[in-house]
């Protein structure tokens, strides 16, 4: 006969959980991660919550007969730079479900 879940266990378990991943949450405020596009003329900062910190344009990719280039150098720049700190945060995220134990209750998503 398999033995019962151990309740308050558990419960121990997801309370640290939720306390790391509060904790985790706050570190990633304050972390950031670069991405550039165009060899660099566009550079974007992005923190690990996922606001855009900083975009920094080179004055070499300003060129008014052709806005639609700078336009695509900036969007990519942004783009990769929120995939950065996504898999940032995931990353971190990710490590603080590994250690919880919920007994084989068969939850979806542990």
């Amino acid at each position: 006969m398999p033995q019962p879940p151990n309740m308050n266990k558990m419960l121990q378990q997801v309370q640290k959980m939720q306390q790391d991943m509060v904790a985790a949450q706050e570190q990633l405020k304050n972390e950031t991660v670069e991405a550039s596009a165009g060899g660099g003329m566009v550079k974007v900062v992005v923190s690990g919550d996922l606001d855009v910190k900083s975009i920094t344009i080179d004055a070499a990719a300003i060129d008014p007969e052709d806005p639609e280039l700078l336009q695509d150098m900036v969007l990519a720049a942004v783009n990769e730079g929120l995939r950065s700190a996504q898999e940032l945060a995931a990353n971190k995220m990710g490590g603080l479900t590994g250690g919880l134990d919920l007994g084989g209750l068969g939850l979806p998503g542990f």
